[in-house]
């Protein structure tokens, strides 16, 4: 799941050498802590969050298919 988010959000990005992707495991979820060049942040976030939500959902989904949860969180 860290390279799926990471190759999405590395297609959205200018600075895509810049993009980096924390797993962080918790009681029954892991976070992924995603970092972006301070420019491209409003590229990964999107108008009214709709990119960053979609990314969400695809984390969502595969994270499902493993019967896991998974957290996208992006880090400014």
């Amino acid at each position: 799941m860290k390279n799926l988010i990471k190759h999405i959000a590395q297609a959205l990005v200018d600075k895509a050498d810049q993009v980096s992707v924390q797993e962080i495991s918790a009681q029954n979820a892991l976070i992924l802590e995603l970092r972006v060049a301070k420019d491209d942040t409003g590229k990964v976030i999107g108008k009214k969050g709709r990119t960053a939500e979609a990314m969400r959902t695809i984390l969502s989904c595969a994270s499902a298919k493993e019967n896991k949860t998974a957290i996208l969180e992006i880090v400014e």
